[in-house]
């Protein structure tokens, strides 16, 4: 599958002097629509062992940014940190979400053109190797700089979910299910961390935390070796041509002639720099990442305010406040749920199009998320804020906990399915910048949780996050009634409507 931009130009010179080019390249495709070969055309067995490992991998991945965080009363004795005045205990996490933010715009682009299994399986070992240091480590600069890597790693491994799933799933319909158990995978792994982490840290102590993440990664290790298969299509037609190369031929992909030329920091500066581009240039893309950038945030930001909030209220441990958080775990497998009724009014949308008769409305994928935004992420945070008294019972904040989990569910399912289904090819750009987006508020919105509810108190702490909830929520009620105007406009989404009319049509 390897190959370097010298060896095909010298091919491709050898041609061009001694023979006619359209005659003596071989250009390796699928053998024909029913290639076994193909990741398409896998069976239903192998689609779904690939697409449940793939999530899998995102959940379990996701824990380790916040599993540490009930544990820093400890952390922060051994190593004396202080967070009397700033939540300084904090960082291994933000360093953790920033790794990711930067690794995600970096590296996952080489996925393009490397494929998908090895860059996985390495990244998975690196992973367990900076994994080690956050059990064995002897200073808090150890902790917060291994987790740095720790972090950029997880966002390869995590992004490999949505990556898998469009590889092997070839319609809008059969990627709805796939895609929604990426999204429950990588909301609740990151609010499930807390959860797993109390017991762990509470019956022994904050460094099994660490060990015991070293001894499941391990174990599952070999079989992510036997069973995750390289699903990349460019990667799997590389490996052929290479085989056919060994024989004395003369064959490449159309992706091996298509890039010479282009070396692999062109590949990731263009990769990266795109992103970044649409960013400041799509007003959907902007709305979405900032909405998105919240919602994940505010789950990060409840590892810091949960346990200000019931500790104040009720004199809960710290391991009392990380089981409380299961809460929100619930909340979103509830909204999973929920969310799968998003596809119904979807496809539904295709019989009211008139801009492209016969393809579902784009905009349709955010009619639930607006709900979901203003009633489950909005209304969560007011139940959160105004129940939070010590004279009401615990279970009626945890209510609001619950409520936040489920909308942030639905609202992080009908954002990313409304950017793939906007901008197509460039969706991987716009998902990418949206990744980044959600590790860097991440990494920032909980450093000021607890000057916000020990200033504001816990009541009115809450409620500014439930507005700026409600602002983000109501804005993408534009693109509903301007949708096709804006479409209109953009170069990328206008290209993007041509590719999914083709691709109805041919179903």
């Amino acid at each position: 599958m390897m190959f370097t931009r010298g060896d095909i130009s010298h091919d491709i010179d050898e041609v061009h002097n001694h023979a006619n080019p359209t005659t003596d390249i071989e250009i390796v495709d699928w053998d024909g629509p029913r290639d076994p070969g193909n990741p398409y055309n896998w069976s239903l067995l192998q689609k779904w062992t690939m697409t449940i490992l793939a999530s899998f991998t995102t959940f379990i991945t996701m824990m380790n940014g916040t599993i540490i965080t009930v544990a820093h009363e400890a952390i922060n004795e051994e190593f004396g940190i202080s967070d009397a005045s700033f939540p300084n205990s904090y960082w291994p996490v933000a360093s953790w979400a920033l790794g990711g933010a930067c690794f995600v715009i970096l590296i996952l682009p080489l996925m393009e053109d490397f494929g998908v299994r090895y860059v996985f399986l390495f990244t998975w070992l690196a992973f367990i190797c900076f994994v080690i240091p956050q059990a064995v480590a002897q200073s808090f600069a150890t902790l917060v700089v291994t987790r740095f890597f720790a972090g950029g790693c997880v966002s390869i491994l995590a992004n490999t979910s949505a990556t898998v799933t469009g590889n092997i799933w070839d319609s809008e319909k059969a990627r709805n299910i796939p895609v929604s158990l990426y999204i429950i995978g990588y909301v609740a792994g990151s609010s499930i961390g807390p959860v797993i982490g109390a017991p762990i840290f509470q019956f022994l102590s904050w460094r099994w935390i660490g060990y015991l993440q070293l001894i499941w990664l391990g174990a599952l290790f070999p079989v992510y070796f036997f069973l995750f298969k390289e699903c990349r299509g460019i990667a799997i037609l590389g490996k052929r041509a290479k085989k056919l190369r060994e024989q004395g031929r003369l064959a490449y992909t159309q992706h091996e002639l298509d890039s010479e030329g282009s070396s692999m920091w062109r590949i990731i500066v263009r990769s990266s720099t795109r992103p970044v581009i649409m960013f400041f240039t799509e007003s959907v893309v902007f709305v979405s990442v900032m909405w998105s950038s919240f919602t994940i945030g505010t789950l990060y930001l409840f590892t810091q305010s949960v346990e200000q909030v019931f500790a104040g209220l009720y004199g809960w441990s710290a391991a009392q406040c990380g089981y409380v958080q299961g809460a929100i775990v619930i909340g979103e497998i509830i909204g999973w749920a929920a969310s799968l009724f998003s596809a119904k009014l979807y496809f539904s949308s295709a019989s009211r199009n008139k801009e492209v008769p016969g393809t579902p409305i784009p905009e349709a994928r955010l009619y639930l998320a607006i709900v979901g935004g203003i009633f489950g992420l909005s209304g969560g945070m007011f139940i959160y804020a105004w129940t939070s008294y010590p004279d009401l019972p615990w279970i009626a904040p945890a209510i609001g906990l619950g409520v936040v989990g489920a909308g942030s569910v639905i609202v992080v399912t009908g954002i990313s399915d409304y950017i793939v289904d906007s901008y197509a090819k460039y969706s991987g750009s716009a998902i990418g910048i949206a990744a980044c987006g959600e590790n860097i508020f991440s990494a920032f919105v909980p450093l000021a949780a607890m000057a916000m509810y020990s200033n504001l108190g816990f009541q009115w702490a809450s409620t500014l996050l439930a507005f700026i909830s409600l602002a983000l929520s109501f804005a993408p009620t534009l693109f509903i009634v301007y949708g096709k105007e804006i479409r209109a406009r953009s170069p990328f989404m206008r290209e993007a409507m041509v590719e999914r009319k083709n691709s109805f049509d041919t179903v």
